[in-house]
């Protein structure tokens, strides 16, 4: 094997490692709990455990038809209605016929997809542009390691908030 293909796999291993790592502080968070609680609201702000965890497998299942179809596949931001909005805040809440177990294992289905399609790609360094959204540089690209070093930044910010809404519900910790 050559240094160039030892250096990839590496890479990819060390990248889907630490996914890894930041998925299960996620789910994590969860353990132990009814719907009920999953669907709780602990601090000042709108977020509950099992909000989060539909959010987090949202914008990874996004990001990875990204990597495979481009900006066609999350779609025009700056086009969005109020409905298109309000329907997007949805993935933050648990909803009427939401549980925790199929939360969880929507997530785990999402994930399962991301770590075959990453292991798979022919080359990290494809990139695509960016959809229309006010928050990206017009005519920016993201090679798909840009957009697993994004996902990889979005769970593990979403595991923070939903270790302190834990904490908040009833004193368990992720770590300590």
């Amino acid at each position: 094997m050559n240094a160039t293909a030892t250096l990839t796999t590496d890479e990819r291993t060390d990248l889907l490692d630490t996914l890894a790592k930041h998925r299960h502080f996620l789910r994590f968070t969860t353990r132990d709990l009814t719907d009920e609680q999953a669907g709780l609201r602990t601090t000042a702000g709108e977020l509950c455990l099992g909000g989060l965890i539909k959010h987090v497998t949202s914008v990874e299942r996004s990001w990875a038809d990204f990597i495979r179809n481009g900006p066609s596949a999350m779609g025009d931001f700056t086009a969005m209605t109020e409905a298109d909005w309000a329907q997007r805040a949805d993935e933050f809440k648990m909803l009427p016929g939401d549980t925790l177990a199929g939360v969880l294992a929507e997530y785990e289905e999402v994930t399962r997809g991301t770590d075959e399609l990453i292991a798979s790609l022919p080359d990290l360094d494809a990139a695509q542009p960016l959809p229309k959204a006010p928050w990206f540089q017009p005519q920016a690209q993201w090679s798909a390691r840009r957009v697993l070093l994004h996902i990889i930044a979005e769970t593990a910010q979403h595991a923070g908030h939903a270790d302190i809404i834990r904490e908040s519900l009833d004193g368990a910790k992720t770590m300590g």
